[in-house]
């Protein structure tokens, strides 16, 4: 039998690289993952951490437990509705005037997100006789003595604001509150394998967070709002936002195809699904071997666990004062498959749809098998942030 690494180099032998792939196999499993820890409730799926059309059909195609997307702006979920995707809600808020204007001539299908009055007045300002579905984006962060767990995302954390901006809803019928959402991140977007600390500030803050979120709830609810809608969590918090009866569906991206940031969570483990090919090109020492691309470097705080990581073959590493290049990456080798100038090594991104970002096509593969190749948003001539 082969090796997962001979298999891939079977399966990707032939094609141009730097190449993305994308392991059938291993999307069903994450796929089944989420499936099992859903808890019954709906599964949104985050189009930030796929960055592919083909395969949020495949996902959305795969079980009706997942339904709906979560857009990351307002440009891209218009773009998808075009293309017939249905239930966009927009995770972050927009004052992108041109696609506000083309949403205002039909507002089916997408819902926008906000969390500030004065993004209520940029709503009625494009107004056009049919009213803008919104939903409230509310802080779940914890706030201690000198520290913030969480981040800095809504100003809505406290029920008077939340009373403040209801009534401002109430009085504008130029908008209509759908729903409400909570995205945890420091449960769903905190790696905690190595930390005891951060497994206890987890621990601490989700029944303060639950508590929050279920009394804005019934705040809104007594004012006269209807919430079909109550979405929350993420990949690292499926299993305990599943459990709260006031959501009715859980966004999910990072679980599809299990960056290596998502190696790093003591609670569940994925089978890695992406990742990208690239060619040797140079032999510079005995143990040295030097690709031609790679230096892909994730969002957020600079860490080194940021950067690509050598994934196979099992003996790669960086080298601390090189890392990933903007043109190479030098690795040092000390495994077993043989390495020589045009072989193939594989790397796996930090995070999960950015990759997508450098690169035009997305290669499935089965086992040993190129299946097909589809495009990313890019390779769709789309680029939206």
């Amino acid at each position: 039998m082969m090796s997962q690494y001979q298999s891939y180099c079977e399966a990707l032998k032939g094609v141009r690289t730097p190449a993305l792939y994308l392991d059938e196999e291993a999307l069903t499993k994450n796929m089944d993952w989420v499936i099992r820890n859903a808890g019954g409730k709906k599964i949104r799926v985050a189009t930030k951490s796929v960055r592919s059309t083909e395969v949020l059909r495949k996902i959305l195609e795969y079980s009706n437990v997942f339904q709906g997307l979560m857009t990351y702006t307002l440009e891209e979920s218009l773009w998808l509705r075009s293309l017939g995707f249905k239930d966009l809600l927009i995770g972050y808020p927009t004052v992108d005037a041109s696609s506000l204007k083309a949403l205002a001539q039909d507002p089916s299908e997408i819902i926008l997100m906000i969390d500030d009055p004065k993004q209520i007045e940029i709503l009625k300002s494009h107004y056009q006789g049919k009213p803008f579905s919104i939903c409230l984006d509310i802080d779940l962060s914890l706030d201690l003595p000198g520290v913030r767990f969480g981040v800095f995302r809504s100003p809505l954390k406290n029920l008077d604001r939340i009373k403040k901006i209801s009534q401002v809803i109430l009085k504008t019928p130029e908008v209509k509150l759908m729903g409400l959402m909570g995205y945890e991140a420091q449960i769903a977007g905190v790696m905690d394998k190595e930390s005891f600390l951060m497994r206890f500030l987890k621990s601490l803050s989700i029944p303060r967070l639950r508590k929050r979120r279920r009394d804005i709830f019934h705040q809104l609810i007594n004012d006269g709002h209807k919430l079909p809608l109550v979405n929350g969590g993420g990949t690292g918090s499926l299993k305990s936002t599943s459990e709260e009866s006031i959501v009715t569906e859980v966004t999910i991206g990072s679980a599809f195809f299990a960056p290596v940031l998502f190696d790093h969570y003591q609670s569940f483990t994925l089978s890695p699904a992406v990742g990208f090919a690239l060619s040797v090109v140079r032999n510079p020492e005995p143990e040295i071997y030097t690709c031609l691309g790679g230096g892909y470097i994730a969002s957020g705080s600079m860490e080194p666990i940021k950067t690509p990581t050598p994934y196979l073959p099992a003996g790669l590493k960086l080298l601390k004062h090189e890392g990933t290049g903007e043109v190479q990456t030098p690795l040092h080798y000390s495994g077993s498959d043989p390495l020589e100038i045009g072989s193939l090594v594989f790397m796996r991104h930090a995070k999960a749809g950015e990759a997508c970002e450098h690169f035009q096509d997305l290669h499935i593969i089965k086992g040993h098998h190129l299946i097909t190749t589809v495009k990313t948003y890019r390779g769709e001539g789309q680029r939206f942030l």
